[in-house]
């Protein structure tokens, strides 16, 4: 190996063993579950809300239908996510559960809009609310939005597309219970006023999920570093391992929101063969993946300091 060579490694940017198919298998079952429950629901709530006269509930079937177009997007975006990579994406198209995670935090954002508008507009007028029937449904509700919520949730892992799910689920959750607690103020206090003020905190709780989910979106377009990946550590891990002399132009940002990526200039120790410098690039690989979770990894190894007057890293 040439003291002026670079050797290049990397790994495939989505690599696909059985473990990986079983994982996609059970997220897109979890998405068809949630997708079948919330649909066949959304009926009932939108023609009990009209019928018992809640602002609550109706705000509630407002969030779920959105729940319904978010498990929609989220099924899409999953399978287009898995796509292979092409001439035209060479990473493939993994950034489409991203895309899909931000839709579903502006649908989030509108619903939210929508319900405290509507909610403002009926704080202080007198209205006829059927509190025990408003009471039946929302526990319904409940225990579909929380059962939905369950499923996305053990199917998630970090991935952003099913969090955005998981998050209108849980927010419809929410809702439902705000509606049960309206429906109950009603019938012990004949206190319709609970039933506007419980929509505005369902408004304020998906506003808030939404801004979650829209900062970790934003984290990944704007390659940010993977949540949960301190930089340094990794600079540090890499510099002190062994025959490593150096280590600077370190990168790490997220391809998706379940795959991280790094590229480093690694000066190895000495003047190694091409054979060497191949196997310690590879012992360096396998210490990411197993330390990190960084399972794509480039590596360009050097002889000497390519940068003159560089600092070597933390370690080094």
């Amino acid at each position: 190996m040439d003291a002026h060579g670079h050797h290049h490694q990397g790994h495939d940017a989505r690599p696909r063993g059985p473990g990986d198919r079983a994982r996609e298998e059970q997220r897109r079952r979890a998405l068809w579950v949630a997708l079948g429950a919330n649909s066949g629901f959304l009926v009932v709530q939108v023609v009990a809300a009209f019928a018992f006269g809640s602002l609550a509930l109706l705000a509630d079937g407002v969030h779920m239908v959105s729940d319904v177009a978010a498990l929609a997007i989220a099924l899409v975006a999953q399978r287009v996510a898995n796509s292979p990579p092409s001439r035209r994406h060479t990473y493939g198209l993994v950034r489409a559960e991203v895309i899909g995670a931000q839709v579903n935090a502006l649908l989030l954002l509108a619903a939210a809009v929508w319900i405290a508008v509507e909610a403002v507009q009926r704080l202080g007028e007198t209205t006829d609310i059927d509190g025990a029937g408003v009471a039946v449904v929302a526990v319904l509700g409940l225990g579909v939005n929380a059962g939905s919520a369950w499923v996305i949730a053990r199917a998630a892992g970090a991935n952003l597309n099913l969090r955005g799910a998981f998050w209108h689920l849980a927010g419809d959750a929410l809702g439902s219970f705000g509606a049960l607690v309206a429906g109950l103020a009603v019938v012990v206090a004949d206190a319709t006023w609970v039933d506007a003020a419980a929509s505005l905190f369902i408004a304020g709780l998906i506003t808030l999920s939404a801004l979650v989910l829209l900062r970790d979106v934003g984290r990944v377009l704007l390659e940010g570093a993977p949540s949960g990946v301190r930089v340094d550590d990794v600079e540090r891990a890499l510099a002190t391992a062994p025959r490593v002399e150096a280590v600077h132009h370190v990168h790490v940002w997220s391809l998706g929101s379940e795959t991280p990526a790094l590229s480093a200039h690694v000066v190895l120790a000495g003047e190694p063969s091409l054979h060497e410098a191949q196997a310690r690039g590879d012992e360096l690989k396998a210490m990411l993946a197993e330390r990190f979770g960084i399972g794509h990894a480039t590596l360009e190894l050097e002889c000497h300091d390519c940068v003159s007057g560089h600092e070597p890293a933390p370690g080094g």
